[in-house]
């Protein structure tokens, strides 16, 4: 089962709450495929509350032992440089515990930002959710 996430710029809210999306949030879907999370961003991913809302996902999920998360950016409007941040920071989390973090269907936009920071050469990214999660095995 899918739990939802949204983050609204001045609060963070509970995963099995929501609230109203405003144009400077990010919405947060979770689910598994094959033993491996996959967190559906979609919005904008700013910082501020992202950043406390996504690093608290990512705890839980270590928690109850999922160390493998695909980050899908199918849905994400735009990413700036404290929502690099954001996804460095979760990199580094998920390496820590001995898990990894990757991209899934980045646009060509988002791209762009990766490439011109030199973070496409971090985060392994892909097209096909199948081809992401067996990239785990």
């Amino acid at each position: 089962m899918a739990r939802i996430f949204r983050v609204e710029q001045a609060r963070i809210c509970c995963p099995w709450h929501t609230i109203s999306q405003s144009e400077h949030t990010v919405k947060i879907k979770e689910r598994k495929r094959d033993g491996v999370v996959i967190l559906e961003m979609s919005g904008k991913l700013m910082g501020g509350p992202d950043a406390d809302a996504f690093d608290e996902i990512l705890k839980n999920l270590i928690h109850q032992g999922s160390r493998n998360v695909i980050v899908s950016m199918e849905k994400v409007k735009w990413v700036n440089s404290t929502g690099l941040g954001i996804l460095i920071s979760g990199y580094t989390t998920l390496k820590k515990s001995g898990g990894e973090l990757k991209l899934l269907k980045v646009s060509d936009r988002i791209e762009s930002i990766f490439i011109v920071s030199k973070l496409f050469t971090v985060f392994k990214s892909f097209e096909d959710e199948a081809e992401a999660v067996q990239s785990f095995s």
